[in-house]
């Protein structure tokens, strides 16, 4: 396989890569997609959150296409315009949109309650196959992972940034566990880690299961 040159016009030595242009590419969508956005009560880019899932699909086995859905899984819910974002997560082809419109907790403006929500996700992984519970999950692991750094480095402070309260979010959390334990299709050690996670911040929140 010829490489090209890189930017200063050196030429690149000939390899096999492990994945192609359409990483790169999903990676700038994401990036121009959620460009404005910061994660909850933080100025960190909300990017960080999307290479954090897409690290994890890796890890954990992810294809190409899993890998740029999870770098897209956020893009039909919080992009806009909504239409415009879900024609570009199709663009990377229809293995992608599927898996991203199932990650997908809502589109519609003004969203239903938080609870309302939540239990409609939940109850959509009863159904879901391997790629979107490997993505959903990885999804999921990246942002348990953010709140256990958070309650360790700021304490009871974290809970302040969500608009459901603590306890619905320990609820939400413990349910996904279940839930994604409960499908035979879920990745095992991916789910397991996240157990352990969630485990690890209801201790830190001084919650009791």
């Amino acid at each position: 396989m010829i490489n090209g040159v890189d930017e200063r016009g050196v030429p690149l030595l000939p390899r096999s890569w492990q994945y192609s242009d359409r990483i790169i590419a999903a990676i700038a969508t994401a990036a121009q997609i959620h460009a404005a956005q910061v994660r909850k009560g933080t100025t960190i880019p909300y990017l960080s959150h999307l290479l954090g899932a897409c690290s994890i699909a890796l890890d954990y086995g992810a294809s190409e296409d899993e890998a740029i859905a999870a770098l897209l899984h956020d893009a039909i819910e919080d992009g806009a315009p909504t239409e415009a974002a879900r024609a570009t997560v199709w663009s990377f082809g229809d293995e992608v949109g599927r898996i991203v419109e199932a990650c997908t907790d809502l589109d519609s403006h003004p969203r239903p309650p938080w609870r309302e929500r939540k239990e409609s996700y939940l109850a959509s992984l009863a159904t879901a196959d391997h790629s979107i519970l490997l993505v959903s999950a990885s999804d999921k692991l990246h942002s348990a992972r953010s709140v256990v750094r958070d309650l360790r480095a700021a304490g009871e402070d974290v809970w302040g940034r969500f608009s459901p309260p603590k306890g619905e979010i320990f609820w939400y959390y413990r349910g996904l566990v279940l839930a994604y334990r409960a499908n035979p299709a879920h990745p095992k050690a991916l789910i397991d880690e996240l157990d352990r996670t969630v485990t690890e911040m209801e201790t830190l929140a001084g919650m009791t299961r």
